[in-house]
């Protein structure tokens, strides 16, 4: 069971509002509910403020986040975008009514929710001003506590604000890049580790940082989507390659060579994806095909040689 919790807060009636909050939310809600095939992935309960009438308070909230952790379901994901606050007590989440900061939703309080749920893997990941105090003992603390299957991703540090482009966070709108397929693996599956190294990377060192706390054994996929290569053909790596990782090509594994190889123009075909995926490259030319017709060799990547790994271990 994989259940997710999306909440996004535009209006605020005593401080300023927010114009992006609702949109993310809708895009992160759009990610969630389905893998890029089409099937069913979170079972997504969405909630937006867009105006008074739909006004998110703190106690409804803290109902909406403690029946997300309420149980051991394998996945339970929370997302919120609104305003945030800090201060030498620790850091808030603030919804619709709230008016001096520590009025929120206190972070704290909802670790601690989140440390005591029985679900398998519990996933939060905040697009909020100083967000990065999640996790924290004090805010004036490096030290986290955070228990066994907790993953925590947010926007920005603790003493930063996360940055608004009128029609949607930076944040928000990395992390529905890297849900889109940016940030998949060869298998086509999207971690919260994978994510968090998308949206790093695509930041400055000027920019904002968002910021990754985690205590898992393993990763879990966030969502599927189409994988550059068939796991078919991801596993003939061992078939065509042994340990010294290379593999001597000739003209006959050219389709247009003088005298192609059935057999061969098959494994260079293969060959030739696992190139565009960078797993294979030419040795002593820069095409592959220059390395067939010129009787070269090519050899696994670093990339190649971890999944050549993965498959001899047979863990894919």
């Amino acid at each position: 069971m994989r259940k997710a919790l999306v909440v996004g807060v535009n209006y605020y009636s005593k401080i300023n509002g927010l114009p992006g909050c609702v949109p993310d939310a809708n895009s992160v809600n759009a990610m969630l509910k389905q893998h890029a095939d089409g099937t069913k992935n979170f079972d997504v309960i969405l909630h937006t403020a867009r105006d008074e009438s739909t006004s998110i308070t703190k106690k409804m909230l803290k109902e909406y986040v403690e029946a997300l952790f309420s149980d051991d379901s394998d996945i339970a994901l929370l997302y919120f975008a609104g305003h945030g606050h800090i201060e030498m007590v620790g850091g808030y989440i603030l919804t619709s009514e709230c008016s001096t900061g520590d009025d929120g939703f206190s972070l704290n309080e909802l670790l601690i929710i989140i440390n005591k749920s029985k679900a398998k893997n519990k996933i939060v990941i905040l697009d909020t001003c100083h967000s990065g105090q999640m996790g924290d003992v004090s805010v004036d603390s490096n030290t986290a506590y955070i228990a066994e299957g907790v993953t925590i991703l947010t926007a920005s540090s603790k003493s930063q604000y996360a940055a608004d482009e009128g029609d949607g966070g930076t944040f928000t709108k990395l992390l529905v890049d890297a849900l889109s397929g940016a940030a998949a693996n060869l298998l086509g599956d999207i971690s919260p580790g994978s994510v968090y190294a998308h949206v790093d990377q695509s930041l400055c060192a000027w920019d904002q940082r968002p910021i990754f706390k985690t205590n898992v054994k393993n990763f879990v996929s966030l969502r599927k989507v189409q994988p550059p290569i068939t796991l078919a053909e991801l596993k003939k790596l061992t078939e065509l390659f042994n340990e010294s990782f290379e593999h001597k090509l000739d003209p006959s594994y050219e389709p247009e060579g003088p005298n192609p190889n059935s057999l061969n123009t098959e494994k260079f075909a293969v060959l030739q994806k696992y190139n565009r995926v960078n797993l294979v490259v030419p040795v002593d030319t820069v095409h592959m095909y220059h390395a067939a017709m010129e009787s070269k060799r090519c050899k696994l990547t670093v990339l190649g040689e971890y999944y050549w790994g993965l498959v001899k271990k047979e863990r894919i």
